[in-house]
């Protein structure tokens, strides 16, 4: 009688990744270009539609809001539930930002689209971080200096492109941006496929 051997789990992650982790970097980058899109624009936004600084606060409130006090509510349900393919979907989150900016006519549509650039940063960076972490083989300092490289990077390209793509090309021109999101959640998605694959071997590691 021949024994049927059990079927073996998947190894955990030993040493660095640095195709997760570099691949998370140049994803951080895009997310935070895009996001830096929206504030760079606030001049154009003004002339276009006669608004005072009030209503630009507001834009930046609604921005803000779903962009940094919603990751600590992102964080604390992922840590209870991972999601590893959150991610893609966050990014998703953004393109729809993006497409809604560009093609916005009214003041209330630009709130929401606002709203949901930051959505997709708030659902983004808790996840991303701790796949960094999970990839860094336990050299967390490096893993994170290089996530967070690609972010600042972005942040500081976001209004340059801004300056040389929508301020001549108009508003509409932020939908050309899509394309990054759309390359972004594609990565993200393979991410997602190797965050899932070793959380689940992580148990049977221990």
């Amino acid at each position: 009688m021949n024994a049927r051997a059990a079927p073996t789990a998947p190894a955990a992650p030993s040493g660095t990744t640095f195709a997760v982790i570099l691949s998370l970097s140049f994803c951080h980058f895009l997310n935070d270009l895009m996001q830096s899109l929206v504030p760079a624009i606030y001049p154009i936004l003004k002339t276009s539609y006669g608004l005072d600084f009030g209503q630009i606060g507001l834009i930046t409130l609604a921005f803000q809001f779903t962009a940094s006090l919603l990751q600590p509510v992102v964080g604390m349900v992922t840590d209870k539930r991972p999601m590893p393919y959150s991610l893609a979907i966050g990014m998703g989150f953004t393109l729809v930002g993006l497409i809604l900016l560009a093609h916005a006519a009214t003041y209330p549509l630009i709130l929401l689209a606002a709203a949901l650039v930051g959505m997709g940063s708030s659902v983004f960076h808790p996840e991303a971080s701790r796949v960094a972490r999970m990839a860094s083989g336990g050299r967390y300092g490096l893993a994170q200096s290089l996530f967070q490289v690609g972010g600042n990077t972005g942040s500081a390209a976001g209004p340059l492109l801004a300056a040389f793509i929508v301020v001549p090309h108009g508003q509409r021109s932020l939908v050309w941006f899509s394309g990054a999101a759309l390359l972004g959640m594609i990565v993200l998605f393979q991410v997602g496929g190797w965050y899932a694959r070793n959380q689940k071997a992580r148990p049977a590691a221990k």
